[in-house]
């Protein structure tokens, strides 16, 4: 009867968690379904060689169900529901770090700025070796959340080994409530152009975008540079929310399409828009999907700005969640979005979920047709943009690559592993953060000494890929080094602004932003 049960409550969320009609009209059949499933879970249950889990099973049975639906109706566990409830709510409780289990150490990346961790002068590169009198060697990142987070007002005691120190240190941190902040940095790139990098569209995204924006502004913005990349997503009322900012006079931003032919909603713009004769370009990405594509769309098809970079992922399907009761959650796939132009966001996924994905990122874009084979559509202004999934740029540039040996140094984080060594060795620099970022160089010796670390972990030396990489390579390194030195996130970011192609080939394109939006 449990079997059966849960068989019957899955196919009432597939009908919109009721019955419908259309649903009983099958009569007989559905309940031959039905019996036919159940008589497959009960000879599992009664032959298979070992005692087989049921909830495994059935929670197996929905995602196999949902996985022939679409790459996005999926079933989610309640721990993952729980985490991305969070992670979307745009904050939880704890002390504030950003951190790597790093040679089975929990190692602080950074502090988050203003939190308690921050206050009390926890420091990018320190090691947390106790907490709460226990050794955290070979901690996992589920443990660290276990032990770290807690309630507001909470106290939680670490022990810190800080590179360059004999002596460790101890901290009683009083737990508060940390931002989990969408907008991952914000800067002046020069005296004139404002950067906003956003990783992803939470609760807390556009008043994080309002707040960036009047902070450059008053340090003398006078165009921004959107950045995207990357950007997966998120809720389509903040994507709403931040094209607001800059597109006013109610226009159309974003409508979506049903089953039902009078299932169509439209999203509009307010009447007024803070920056609405602000330059801009959004800077995008094969994995900018989603949200994302909603706002790359509208500034491309209402002729607000520039949109340059690489064709976006074409992630255009809307999901609805359900929760099953049990904190676990099925999203199901309602909707379709499009752009003001009627241009369909979603690429096809007819090849299967493994070429779904591949194909996005593939740097060849196989599935792509030629401009000149895509559907024409056409923004406010008559200029001609295409359809056929994701969003094709204004002007295309492609990104940074660099060789394997390059990506696997990246992934095991050697960079930061060797500058904060160094970094502990070396604990002066000589001038400013402005004298460090136009003039400082890493030394070859250095570069060796990456090298070095890099073998330590068992990455095998490619002399032809250092060759290819040696000037990324030192520009990582040097942006390791500037969090280090001056505890925050926001200098690697500016560090690495500095020689990043697709920023640099958008400086150089903001008067034909400013024609395209009549500014």
């Amino acid at each position: 009867m449990f079997v059966m049960g849960s068989l019957v409550i899955i196919i009432a969320f597939i009908g919109g968690m009721k019955f419908t009609e259309n649903l009983w009209a099958a009569g007989e059949s559905v309940y031959e379904q039905i019996s036919r499933f159940n008589y497959v879970m009960q000879l599992i249950r009664d032959h298979y060689v070992e005692e087989p889990d049921m909830n495994v099973l059935l929670e197996g049975a929905i995602d196999g169900m949902l996985a022939s639906l679409d790459p996005h109706s999926v079933y989610i566990s309640p721990e993952d529901q729980q985490r991305i409830a969070e992670q979307f709510a745009g904050e939880f409780e704890g002390i504030g770090i950003r951190f790597d289990i790093q040679n089975s150490i929990l190692t602080v990346i950074s502090p988050i700025p203003g939190t308690p961790a921050d206050l009390l002068g926890i420091r990018s590169g320190d090691q947390i070796i106790k907490i709460n009198d226990v050794s955290t060697f070979g901690i996992t990142n589920e443990g660290v959340f276990e032990k770290l987070r807690g309630p507001k007002g909470t106290q939680v005691d670490v022990t810190v080994r800080r590179p360059g120190m004999k002596e460790t240190l101890d901290y009683t941190i009083t737990r508060d409530k940390i931002p989990i902040n969408s907008v991952e940095t914000s800067f002046m790139l020069d005296a004139e152009t404002g950067y906003i990098l956003l990783n992803q569209f939470t609760s807390t995204t556009n008043e994080e975008i309002k707040q960036a924006l009047e902070n450059m502004y008053q340090n003398g913005m006078k165009q921004l540079l959107f950045d995207l990349r990357n950007n997966a997503g998120g809720y389509l009322q903040q994507a709403i929310a931040v094209l607001g900012e800059f597109i006013g006079d109610k226009q159309r931003l974003v409508y979506t399409m049903g089953r039902e032919s009078d299932s169509e909603r439209s999203f509009f713009a307010p009447e007024e828009a803070p920056f609405y004769d602000l330059p801009l370009i959004v800077l995008v990405s094969h994995g900018s999907a989603s949200a994302s594509e909603i706002v790359a769309g509208a500034v491309q098809d209402l002729d607000r700005g520039l949109v340059v970079g690489q064709t976006t992922f074409g992630k255009g399907l809307v999901q609805q969640g359900f929760p099953l009761g049990d904190g676990a959650v099925v999203r199901i796939t309602t909707e379709r979005y499009y752009t003001p132009s009627g241009r369909l966001i979603q690429r096809a996924y007819e090849d299967g979920l493994a070429e779904y994905i591949s194909d996005a990122y593939d740097e060849e874009d196989p599935n792509e047709q030629p401009d000149s084979l895509k559907e024409v559509f056409v923004t406010s202004k008559g200029r001609n943009v295409y359809g056929g999934g994701g969003i094709t740029p204004d002007v295309k540039a492609s990104t940074d690559y660099f060789s394997a040996y390059g990506g696997r140094l990246m992934r095991q984080r050697i960079f930061f592993e060797y500058a904060n060594e160094y970094c502990a060795e070396h604990p002066e620099i000589n001038g400013d953060f402005e004298d460090f970022l136009k003039d400082y160089q890493p030394t070859e010796e250095m570069l060796q000494g990456l090298i070095a670390k890099g073998a330590e972990h068992e990455i095998e030396y490619d002399e032809d890929g250092f060759n290819r990489d040696r000037q990324f390579l030192a520009l990582l390194l040097k942006a390791e080094m500037a969090q280090i030195y001056w505890n925050n996130r926001v200098y690697y970011y500016r560090v690495r602004a500095l020689n990043d192609k697709q920023i640099q080939t958008s400086l150089n394109l903001f008067d034909q932003a400013r024609e395209v939006a009549g500014l």
